[in-house]
Order: C-alpha cells, then structure tokens, then sequence
C-alpha cells in the first residue's frame, strides 16, 4: 500500500482516539471531503485525523455519514475513543499537544474500555394504535374515558376532561417503560458491564439501552436478549444493533495546553478550548 499524503500544517479532522503500538497503520480509509485516514501519535496514544482545508464541518448527512463510517470500520479491528463529530485541530502540533495534555484522562478511560464495545437494544410496542392497546390493557383508561364522554356528551368544551385523561395514559405509559428496563437491566447485567438508559424518542418506544459489553461476550450478549425478550408478550418488539465504539460510555473532557491561540475547534464555533467526546 502505498504511503498516505499528508500535511503536518492543514488542519485536522479528529474521529477517536486509541492506544499507539510500534507499526504505523494504513487504515486504507476515506473520511470527510473524502480524505485519507491516519494516525498521530504522542506518547502512547493516537489520534485518528484527516486532513481538511475547511474551518467548520456542517453537519450535513453526508458528513455525519463519512464520519460514523471510519469510526465504525475502527471498531471492527481495535477499542477506540469516538470523538463528537465536527472537532477540527489547527495542525498536527496540535494534536499531540492534546494527547501529551489529556495523557491521563485518556489512559484511564482506555483501561476502562479497553476490549469492549457498545450495544444498542431498543424496545417498542409492536401495536398499530398504542393509545388504544393501553385502553384495552388498563380498565381505569377506558373507564375514565367513557365517564368523560358520557357526562359531557352535550358540552362542547371537553378541554380539561382531556387534558386529565392524557396524563392518566401518559403515567401508565410511563410505568410501563419503567418497570419494563428495570426486567430487563436486572437480566442483561448478566451479559454486560455495564448499562445506560437513554431517552426515547417515540410514542411507542419502551426503552432504548446502550449497553457495555467484552467483545469477545457479544453471542451471550444475543442470548441475554433473547432471554429478557421471553419475559414479555408478542407486543414488545426487542431490536439490538452493533457492535459501536462506546460512545455513551466515554466521557471524556479533553483541554488544550493553555495558550494564547485556540489549537481545537468545534464545528458550532463554540469559544470554549474544550474538545468532548460523543
């Protein structure tokens, strides 16, 4: 293969950071603006760059893209940190004044992560009318339903009525979702090390875990699930993606060396000197 062209005065794209061995890899990669992936190294550790004539990434699809890409073709072959999309350095000095800065932080983490990978596990009602499938599954839903019309089958103004009959649906739903991660966490605990529970972002979503596991765990890890699934009816559609970089597991807050000039910029033009992972 032959040797990538850089430029140790362009400004740097960053994608993630991992552990720096004796070899030099070709990562034989294309990033944002198409550009070659390679690595810096300082100290131990390495960043993984492109190289960019630009000042701000927009983040358009095809750049998030371009970006989710090489982290996730690094993953494959080694643990590696993932960066928040759009954090370009000045020039190479510049990322390893970062490493040789953050040197600690960033061992600590790979100490913790080092072998593992990030699972996604997303839990939905599987039903074409949620309201109406927790209507059925819950008497004190319809009941209060049908007192509301019944008694006001004349007035016109049924606002309030409303308004009360979608927090009782919105607090089952919510129990719901509750006591349904906790089964679940109590039996993927077995398979991971570790477990996120992050927002959910639709009606009929249950849950939407990240979950930490070894690498070499992912097959128990399909059977935890597959396990937990048994707990639950035909309703519940279970759904898992990866293997990730750990991106809700890294938490990294990464400082330039203290200087006169900015070396690590954000694509929102953030002035903070902070560089944080995804």
């Amino acid at each position: 293969m032959s040797a990538v062209k850089t430029s140790s005065y362009r400004a740097k794209v960053l994608y993630a950071l991992c552990a720096a061995d004796d070899t030099k890899p070709n990562y034989n990669l294309r990033g944002l603006e198409s550009a070659a992936v390679y690595a810096i190294d300082q100290d131990g550790l390495r960043a993984v760059v492109s190289d960019t004539l630009s000042t701000r990434l927009r983040p358009e699809r095809r750049n998030i893209t371009a970006h989710q890409a090489v982290l996730h073709a690094l993953t494959e072959e080694r643990t590696v940190l993932p960066m928040r999309f759009g954090i370009i350095a000045r020039n190479a000095e510049a990322i390893q004044k970062l490493l040789a800065a953050n040197q600690r932080e960033i061992k600590e983490h790979f100490e913790r992560l080092n072998g593992r990978v990030e699972m996604g596990l997303r839990v939905a009602w599987d039903v074409s009318n949620i309201y109406e499938y927790f209507v059925a599954l819950h008497p004190v839903l319809s009941e209060t339903r049908d007192e509301i019309w019944v008694k006001n089958a004349n007035n016109k103004n049924l606002r309030d009525e409303k308004i009360r009959l979608g927090n009782i649906y919105e607090a089952l739903r919510t129990a719901d979702r509750k006591e349904s991660a906790e089964k679940v966490k109590e039996v993927l605990f077995d398979y991971c090390e570790d477990i996120i529970e992050n927002p959910v972002k639709k009606e009929k979503d249950v849950m939407n875990l990240a979950c930490l596991v070894e690498r070499d765990r992912l097959d128990e890890f399909a059977r935890g699930v597959f396990e937990a699934s048994k707990l639950f009816s035909n309703v519940y559609l279970f759904d898992y993606t990866g293997p990730w970089a750990p991106h809700n597991f890294v938490t990294l807050d990464l400082h330039a060396p203290t200087s006169k000039k900015k070396v690590v910029t954000d694509s929102d033009d953030s002035d903070d000197e902070s560089v944080q992972s995804d």
